[in-house]
């Protein structure tokens, strides 16, 4: 199947640790977008759910340059912090998750899509956008009935555009859905992109109070987070491509 690597959508949930883990989320959206803007690729916001101490219970995001799959697709799969949560007050050290998806850009002639299939509900944007995304019903929220997934878009100024917006989200999740049951089928074990964000499902540990970063797959530590978490992922990059 034909893919475009120069596109990626990358999804982070917040997982296990209610606020934490959506502040953790927020985080991992910075390191991303900031590794983004010192290769100058471009960014652009799909859709978000925020929290109310600006955290993300959900953001999807595209990034766009050359051959962008190939040096991200390490960072799918569940991310566990290690901190002291701003919202606690004893000094206690939590564990929270979040979980990333990095799916490639998938063109439309290779995922066909039955609008059949499709339940399409319209709601108030309530993101950025001023006044003008308040007025309308602009953003769109997409169930694809045989598969159960559910995609939206909101950040767009029209309905049409959401729609298309969401519709591309929609094929890169089939197509991430039709890769692992072909993998499965082919008698290949089975790794999940996304786990189930427990605790003990895991590919990297971020531990604050040791300034480390561990990545579990390939036993490898580094102790520079802050460093990391401004966006210079280039050392984890290079790597991670040595040793797989």
């Amino acid at each position: 199947m034909n893919i475009n690597p120069k596109t990626v959508i990358i999804e982070i949930r917040a997982g296990t640790g209610g606020d934490e883990a959506a502040l953790f989320a927020a985080d991992l959206f910075k390191m991303y977008t900031k590794f983004a803007e010192k290769q100058a690729w471009k960014i652009k916001i799909l859709s978000l759910s925020r929290t109310a101490l600006s955290g993300y219970k959900e953001i999807v995001f595209e990034l766009k340059n050359s051959d962008l799959y190939s040096k991200l697709k390490q960072e799918s799969g569940v991310h566990r912090v290690q901190r002291i949560p701003k919202t606690e007050k004893s000094g206690r050290v939590h564990t929270s998750t979040a979980t990333v998806a990095v799916l490639p850009q998938i063109k439309e002639e290779e995922i066909k899509i039955n609008s059949s299939d499709l339940r399409v509900d319209t709601y108030r944007a309530s993101g950025p956008g001023g006044q003008y995304v308040n007025k309308r019903e602009s953003a769109v929220r997409i169930t694809h009935r045989p598969s159960g997934i559910v995609v939206s878009s909101q950040q767009e100024r029209t309905q049409l555009a959401n729609r298309e917006t969401a519709l591309s989200v929609l094929r890169a999740k089939l197509y991430n859905k039709k890769l692992q049951e072909k993998l499965q089928e082919q008698g290949v074990a089975r790794k999940k992109q996304i786990g189930s964000a427990e605790r003990s499902e895991k590919i990297r540990t971020y531990n604050f109070p040791q300034n480390r970063i561990t990545d579990h797959r390939i036993n490898k530590k580094w102790h520079n987070l802050e460093d990391i978490l401004e966006g210079n992922l280039k050392p984890i990059i290079k790597t991670f491509k040595k040793k797989v």
